[in-house]
């Protein structure tokens, strides 16, 4: 195999790509240092010119997946407008295609165990990506009165959790968990009946 990314001064970016084709083969747990090395095409003594370990690694990996993310939710946001309920539906189905697209990265940054605090970095694009989502939150709470509106972070909570329950249970093949609905179905009516709830649609006729 050859040596191309070292050579051409990009060994840290192979190896996060060798990381994430590991990480959707095998798991986050599923693969070792020496592995991603040999995927990249350089020795494993190259890997520690810039990761101290395996965590390091699919840290960085979450890092990137993050600011993929964030730009994904921002740009369904802003599609959404000026509506605060089609921009806050989008921010929900760009989850859902986030999760399709990008299936290394997302179980880097939900399933790998990394704590978006475990760097500065890390913990920065990780609250600008679920920032979109609150402001989201926020401006569609807006439409209801102060004494009856839930809080932006609690609102956009639920759909956050809403949405990665739809992701890991009928998106991503998990067994015995299919279901009669598309993802993007179930996703659009778990949405629907958390806003009528909520007084921001009307029921149905």
């Amino acid at each position: 195999m050859s040596k191309r990314g070292y050579h051409h001064g990009n060994l840290k970016q192979a190896l996060v790509e060798a990381a994430l084709m590991l990480i959707e083969s095998k798991g986050p747990t599923g693969f070792t240092l020496s592995e991603a090395a040999k995927q990249a095409g350089v020795t494993p003594a190259a890997v520690y010119r810039h990761f101290e370990g395996r965590e390091d690694l699919i840290a960085e990996a979450a890092r990137q997946g993050y600011e993929i993310f964030a730009d994904v939710m921002q740009y369904a946001y802003e599609k959404g407008q000026p509506s605060a309920l089609a921009a806050f539906e989008a921010t929900g189905r760009a989850y859902l295609a986030f999760a399709r697209k990008y299936p290394g990265h997302y179980i880097a940054m939900f399933e790998s165990g990394i704590s978006v605090n475990r760097t500065p970095e890390l913990a920065a694009v990780s609250a600008r990506a679920r920032g979109v989502l609150d402001l989201a939150a926020r401006d569609l709470a807006a439409h209801i009165p102060e004494a009856k509106r839930p809080p932006a972070a609690m609102f956009s909570a639920h759909i956050w959790a809403l949405s990665h329950g739809v992701v890991e249970l009928f998106a991503r093949n998990s067994p015995g968990t299919q279901s009669p609905f598309s993802p993007e179905d179930l996703l659009e009516s778990g949405i629907g009946v958390y806003l009528r709830g909520l007084g921001l649609i009307a029921p149905d006729q």
